[in-house]
């Protein structure tokens, strides 16, 4: 496993740990669930609803995959153990990355404006200069824009324990800005 690919986890560990208590829950998603759809004021009803659905999703793949006691709590070690295994978390990342880009479009043009990127991922809990280091790094054209399909191959590549050296590095904490 790459240490990148640590790293990036255990960032996402810590914002999806909304309460602070060490562990991750189901209150945990769906307080983070709420967040994001919250800054997304202009989505519509459908977006909205699959985000929230994503979120559950996520939660549930952790569960069944990990929670052996049935206690309701996934330590940082047993989230590793399903978020860097693509065989056992692909398809569950594909539908967050899908509908959190598409909950980045609201108006379906297939392109996302940074002031709306900035939204949803500082709902999540990035820090601002990493989520403008991130928005450049996917290319934003001339209009400030990225595509959705840009945003969910970047939201994919993050989850991936091969990859290095990629545009969502700039999220982790001392990222270069550059």
């Amino acid at each position: 496993m790459q240490t990148d690919a640590l790293e990036r986890v255990r960032l996402i560990f810590t914002l999806f740990d909304r309460n602070g208590n060490g562990h991750l829950e189901a209150e945990d998603f769906e307080i983070m669930a709420a967040d994001v759809v919250e800054a997304a004021p202009e989505s519509g009803a459908a977006a909205k609803d699959a985000m929230r659905s994503a979120f559950r999703q996520y939660w549930r793949t952790l569960v069944e995959e990990l929670d052996v006691d049935r206690d309701g709590e996934i330590t940082f070690d047993e989230y590793t153990a399903v978020v860097l295994s693509p065989e056992r978390f692909d398809a569950t990342i594909g539908a967050f990355a899908e509908a959190l880009a598409t909950l980045g479009d609201p108006d379906g043009d297939g392109l996302i404006e940074r002031h709306v990127f900035h939204a949803l991922m500082a709902a999540i809990g990035f820090e601002r200069a990493n989520i403008d280091a991130l928005f450049d790094a996917f290319g934003p054209s001339v209009a400030d824009q990225i595509t959705v399909s840009t945003w969910v191959a970047g939201i994919k590549d993050y989850y991936n324990p091969k990859k290095t050296d990629i545009a969502g590095d700039h999220l982790v904490t001392g990222a270069p800005t550059a």
